[in-house]
């Protein structure tokens, strides 16, 4: 008799909407006492949903926590590096304190490094500015790990090599939400993992003649897409995942009651 079994599920953070101020201005008071501002408000919403949801593996933040990167970062003017960079970690510890009271385990979603849009005016060598702007990362991250944080989700839309080298392993993951050829070329360079699309299988499969992919995650899974994603992997190399951009109550329910396969 066939059997209905659940898949694991992931999230990849999400883009919550700015509030109107006076939501926001309620919210800030009502955290009186410690930092609250927007950026710990989007931080709260991208979190909040996905636990009554039952996501497995939760994860705050979104490319709009780049705000709280750049507000962290010293040697930044005007989003041009203007001098040597130091890294500044108060508030990215308060921000981690916070997602850990809200749901332990979670892991915090970023831009990746070329996602922040920073143009280097002072060091002028490639190879120092992906120095610089990286041990910056390694910075933040170890602090919020520290913290509790369990990784990090890096956010792109490229995959280049000094990037990868020197940030990917166990506790920080890149996800490109729309990859080609070319960025999951980049991913498994340095992953054995990656989030992709049902629209991406057939590209990802071609590619497994050349690189080992150990887990895939399944963007806004369906029938279709984790029947397709069996014929390459068994159901523990699958995991449903999400990246919220929308209605978040109704979506992460969704990646979750979406998240099963018959066997």
């Amino acid at each position: 008799m066939a059997k209905q079994l659940n898949l694991p599920t992931r999230a990849f953070g999400a883009e919550p909407q700015v509030p109107d101020r006076a939501v926001l201005a309620d919210w800030i008071a009502e955290h009186r006492g410690r930092l609250a501002d927007i950026i710990t408000y989007r931080l709260d919403q991208s979190l909040a949903p996905q636990i009554p949801a039952g996501i497995g593996t939760s994860c705050a933040g979104g490319r709009f926590y780049g705000d709280r990167i750049r507000q962290s970062i010293e040697g930044i003017t005007g989003n041009r590096a203007t001098g040597e960079l130091h890294a500044n970690t108060p508030d990215i510890i308060e921000d981690a304190a916070a997602i850990v009271v809200q749901k332990k385990g979670s892991w915090c979603a970023m831009p990746a490094p070329h996602a922040l849009g920073i143009q280097d005016a002072y060091y002028c060598d490639a190879d120092e500015w992906n120095d610089a702007i990286c041990g910056i990362y390694r910075t933040l991250m170890r602090a919020m790990r520290d913290t509790g944080v369990f990784g990090h989700v890096l956010i792109g839309e490229q995959a280049g090599d000094p990037e990868l080298i020197a940030l990917a392993g166990q506790n920080a993951f890149f996800f490109a939400p729309e990859p080609d050829r070319e960025i999951l070329t980049g991913i498994l360079e340095h992953q054995q993992q990656v989030a992709l699309t049902h629209d991406r299988l057939e590209t990802l499969f071609d590619l497994m003649n050349e690189y080992a992919v150990r887990r895939i995650f399944l963007l806004d899974p369906d029938d279709n897409a984790i029947r397709l994603a069996r014929t390459h992997f068994d159901p523990d190399q699958i995991i449903g995942a999400g990246y919220c951009m929308e209605e978040c109550d109704a979506y992460w329910k969704g990646v979750v009651e979406r998240s099963v396969y018959v066997r």
